[in-house]
């Protein structure tokens, strides 16, 4: 498990920033899948730093309830994501502290790779959504992960992603197990995030991703100085994007 208690909450904002097109697109797209009524309730389950959570209040006119077990991270969200539809809770998938059918919407932004029991976290979606309601998953799966360019520094980091992840068949089966419809394949959605070698690095030295957590130092260590090296040389030589896959569940009307 990785401990965003620690260092991770403090790098956490400015290692993940989320560039506004690229939020907007993030919000047309649960929009897209979100139930047509508002206003909706919704559930932001591991928010973080609360990067999406003011916008889904925005977007769907509700309540919306940022749940975060680091208290690092939840803290972060209450200086710095406040809204007056917000609210931050102490909790966890696998203990959501909200009542039954309680939430028309769940989002979950690549946090399912960090529930301790997975099937308990889909058990727990499951009931504090309505019947009816919705929930966006945007996560890896293990058995299908993008080439992500910065691997390339990094040899193990690849596998150790392709382990973090479970999956796609078996992110269903949980899901289904759970009482959870969920779609056949997973959707791709391109997110705008146009970043230039210099600032790929910029970003990625802050060690702001949970892959680092599970690197050995050396390999961190040569990975970074290579990298920094490219970068320097070609600073402005843009890095290829890759889709993000989203899979949509739903719990049955009755």
């Amino acid at each position: 498990m990785v401990d965003y208690d620690g260092r991770l909450h403090q790098v956490y904002a400015q290692g993940r920033a989320l560039p506004a097109d690229s939020l907007d697109t993030w919000m047309q797209t649960a929009a897209g899948f979100a139930p047509v009524t508002r206003p909706l309730t919704v559930l932001d389950l591991g928010c973080g730093i609360g990067r999406f959570t003011p916008s889904l209040a925005e977007t769907f006119g509700g309540p919306v309830y940022g749940v975060e077990p680091s208290a690092g991270m939840r803290q972060q969200a209450i200086e710095h994501a406040s809204h007056p539809d917000v609210t931050y809770l102490e909790g966890s998938a696998e203990a959501i502290p909200l009542p039954d059918e309680s939430c028309d919407l769940v989002w979950l932004f690549l946090t399912i790779h960090h529930w301790s029991d997975p099937l308990q976290g889909f058990r727990e979606v499951n009931r504090v959504l309505r019947p009816g309601g919705t929930v966006v998953l945007r996560t890896q799966f293990g058995d299908r992960m993008p080439d992500l360019y910065w691997y390339r520094y990094f040899p193990s980091a690849r596998q150790v992603d392709a382990t973090m992840y479970l999956p796609f068949d078996e992110v269903q089966a949980l899901a289904a197990r759970a009482g959870l419809i969920a779609e056949k394949e997973p959707r791709w959605v391109d997110a705008p995030e146009v970043r230039t070698h210099r600032a790929t690095y910029e970003r990625l030295k802050l060690r702001a991703f949970s892959t680092f957590e599970h690197l050995a130092e050396d390999e961190l260590d040569r990975g970074f100085a290579e990298f920094e090296r490219d970068a320097t040389a070609d600073p402005e030589r843009e890095v290829p994007a890759f889709p993000a896959g989203v899979l949509l569940l739903r719990r049955p009307s009755s």
